[in-house]
């Protein structure tokens, strides 16, 4: 009788180990092998390591339940960076780190941050992005069927050109510079009396060693990577407008993972955020980002101060006064009142209130 007990006890423990089993191959059977990232640039910029890092934290928070590959240089697109957030809201591709220069087209209200001289520094920067006017595009998002889950960097954008250090609105005049194909980039630059050029960035490179093109416009973090050194002896540190990076979910898809699964992300995606903002903004803040990256990530920067880096290098490098930046500001402000009609006045209005105007 005692083992019939026994026999009946494993037979039910047993049972209920198949049960288990089965209910643990029927949730993984509800993932893919594979969710595709789209990452525009390559694996070595500050947004490519951010976007591996996200990965990497995405497999280690779920369990290796959910495994993210990122593709580098637009390669889901075969370049079309533009089209991102159109394949991400089909389900033509699971998700992406991006740019809001990238979603613009899209969303509109991503433009906020690349009025000319708008928020100028990382304080305003964090203000919006966490305020109201953050909230604004992040909503935007979800209305066009993408899910957001937190923020990146890649940072203020700078002036690098051959021909002549910028320190006015009249040094501008006349320079072609390579802008990306964004229209109130192109506003900015013609405003400014440069001749703005759209174009991908290889056949940059060779107009800059043709002499077709004198210049572009970059964030430090990309300068440093691709050697801008090697082309241009002038940088201008004018922090002109920003494009933040945003991780973000087809929205279908990121609704039908289980709570924990969602979890695990977004916690991954906060994480992944803040590294990809330090490396973003080493070097170029109170220390606060170097100190971010070595004692929460354990990540040394290869180049800590870019700028000495730069200099070091060859170029002249020179950062705008505020009489200097005014006078910008007035250049441009005929760009700054057409396009606040274009990004939407609430989302403006929500803006200038994070910042306390």
């Amino acid at each position: 009788m005692l083992h019939l007990k026994q026999g009946k006890k494993v037979f039910a423990a047993l049972l209920a180990a198949v049960f288990m089993m089965v209910a643990a191959s029927a949730q993984a059977a509800d993932f893919k092998k594979e969710y595709k990232m789209q990452v525009t640039v390559g694996p070595k910029l500050y947004w490519g390591i951010g976007a591996t890092k996200f990965a990497e934290l995405v497999a280690e928070k779920t369990g290796g339940r959910i495994n993210v590959k990122p593709y580098f240089g637009s390669a889901l697109l075969k370049g079309a960076q533009l089209k991102s957030s159109q394949m991400v809201a089909k389900g033509v591709i699971d998700c992406a780190i991006d740019s809001t220069i990238n979603i613009s087209p899209v969303i509109p209200e991503a433009n906020i941050f690349h009025l000319p001289f708008f928020l100028n520094n990382f304080e305003n920067l964090d203000k919006v992005k966490n305020g109201k006017a953050g909230e604004a595009v992040f909503k935007a998002m979800e209305a066009k069927r993408i899910q957001p889950l937190a923020w990146a960097e890649n940072g203020f954008r700078q002036l690098t050109n051959s021909k002549v250090m910028v320190k006015t609105p009249e040094d501008m005049k006349g320079l072609r510079i390579r802008v990306v194909g964004n229209p109130l980039f192109i506003d900015t630059f013609r405003e400014l009396g440069a001749d703005p050029v759209n174009m991908n960035w290889g056949d940059a490179v060779a107009g800059f060693q043709q002499g077709v093109v004198d210049g572009q416009e970059n964030p430090m973090g990309v300068l440093v990577p691709i050697q801008i050194y090697q082309y241009h002896k002038y940088a201008t540190l004018w922090n002109y407008l920003v494009d933040p990076l945003i991780i973000y979910w087809n929205q279908a898809e990121w609704r039908a993972f289980p709570k924990d699964v969602q979890d695990a992300i977004m916690a991954a995606a906060k994480e992944a955020g803040r590294f990809e903002i330090a490396l973003s903004r080493a070097g170029l803040d109170d220390g606060s980002s170097l100190k971010i990256l070595k004692e929460e990530f354990h990540y040394d920067m290869e180049v800590p101060d870019p700028i000495a880096f730069l200099q070091s290098k060859g170029m002249e490098v020179h950062t705008l006064s505020p009489e200097e930046l005014a006078a910008f500001v007035k250049a441009t402000r005929p760009v700054y009142d057409k396009w606040i009609q274009e990004i939407g006045p609430e989302v403006y209005e929500k803006a200038k209130a994070d910042l306390g105007l």
